[in-house]
């Protein structure tokens, strides 16, 4: 069998009949595009929704609820989780809390004090701060100080004590402003030591780092925390950490539930995708096989012809599937184009937010698009074309 003389006469005689193969074209494409763009939606709804609650840290932070008392090794230990990204000690609520002054326009403020160190998802592409006196404002925090990175706060801490009310300060300066989006309350994000002191201080304990005098400070090692500051690394880690903490009987708040809509969003198109894949496809390899059924009966002469120059079944049976070959290929080029167009219109019709898409498609889906196609283009062909295996040669000269 000579493999590249039957693709050429395949080839010759699909150019020829030209009204013929550009209908199997078209009916190839009608099925093939409406799948791209239907997929298109799919991926890029879904994958847009993805990728946006993945962006946002809330939704992967686990905030436990009620008065815990957990330990700095306990803590330590989350952190070492593989489906943790972060996690950090936190003092009480009602002690990390600082008054804010900018002496320089003499604007002040009432911020939330929340501790932070490398790694910290809220930060995103902001240093964290480094000993007792760098911190990180947010933009709500910044924006009504006036301040600026490299500006000196002035921050005011109060506690009761014998019934007198007391006053320490210290000077803090502001490494960086975070984004608004990153963090939308008035809060000041400092390292854990400066909570611990603060906390301290409003305890009664002294701080002789910051030489604020007070009882003897305790042991760092028997000190419990009420909460921490937990993110999980991957959206499918929020269920998993949620059930740990169930298990242990602790309450957590989480956004499992909300992950879950998407995930479920995923599912259900899934379902709807291969459903109609599948009734397309198999309305497409019906196509195919009639078309190669109705081919050979169109040709038989000039296949009877090819078998009396010395061309085997196996040679024949190539002859029709390389034609459809040559029209799923050229299907799948043209749906490509028009999935194209209607990718670019439905991004600028329903895209509101820059870097998500409406509709995408990656490379990776056009390549397996275009084996898809040439498969079932082949095995349709192959299925149809089983009555060149009836052609005899003597057909080949009785209208001679």
């Amino acid at each position: 069998m000579r493999p590249w003389l039957i693709a050429g006469l395949a080839w010759q005689d699909y150019r020829n009949d030209a009204r013929l193969s550009a209908c199997s074209v078209l009916a190839l494409v009608a099925v093939i595009a409406p799948l791209l763009v239907l997929f298109g939606l799919k991926f890029g709804l879904v994958g847009s929704l993805t990728e946006r609650l993945q962006r946002d840290p809330a939704v992967r932070e686990i905030v436990p609820l009620g008065g815990g008392r957990f330990r700095a090794d306990f803590i330590h230990e989350l952190a070492q989780r593989p489906d943790v990204a972060f996690a950090i000690a936190r003092t009480r609520q009602i002690a990390a809390t600082a008054e804010l002054l900018l002496p320089a326009r003499g604007r002040a403020v009432t911020a939330e004090m929340l501790p932070t160190a490398a790694g910290d998802p809220l930060l995103q592409q902001v240093a964290p701060p480094q000993g007792l006196q760098q911190v990180v404002l947010s933009f709500t925090a910044a924006e009504k100080l006036g301040a600026a990175a490299g500006d000196e706060l002035q921050a005011s801490f109060s506690r009761q004590q014998a019934g007198h009310l007391q006053w320490r300060q210290t000077r803090l300066q502001v490494a960086a402003v975070l984004p608004l989006a990153a963090f939308e309350r008035d809060g000041l994000f400092a390292s854990l030591a400066l909570l611990e002191a603060v906390e301290d201080y409003r305890d009664g304990r002294g701080v002789p780092a910051l030489g604020w005098p007070g009882n003897a400070a305790g042991s760092d090692a028997r000190r419990v925390y009420p909460a921490f500051r937990l993110y999980a690394k991957e959206l499918a880690d929020v269920e998993p950490l949620r059930a740990y903490f169930a298990e242990r009987k602790w309450l957590v708040s989480t956004q499992a539930a909300q992950i879950a809509q998407v995930q479920a969003l995923s599912r259900n198109l899934d379902l709807v995708f291969w459903i109609i894949t599948s009734l397309a496809v198999a309305g497409a390899v019906a196509a195919v096989a009639a078309g190669a059924v109705a081919a050979v009966q169109r040709k038989q002469r000039e296949l009877a012809v090819l078998r009396l120059l010395g061309f085997g079944t196996a040679a024949l049976l190539l002859f029709v599937v390389l034609q459809a070959l040559y029209s799923g290929v050229l299907a799948a080029a043209v749906a490509g184009g028009l999935y194209l167009l209607a990718e670019q219109g439905l991004n600028r019709i329903f895209t509101q937010v820059p870097g998500e898409y409406a509709s995408h498609l990656l490379p990776m889906h056009y390549f397996v698009a275009l084996s898809a196609v040439l498969l079932a283009s082949t095995a349709a062909a192959a299925l149809g074309g089983w009555r060149v295996t009836r052609i005899d040669a003597s057909q080949g000269i009785r209208d001679v």
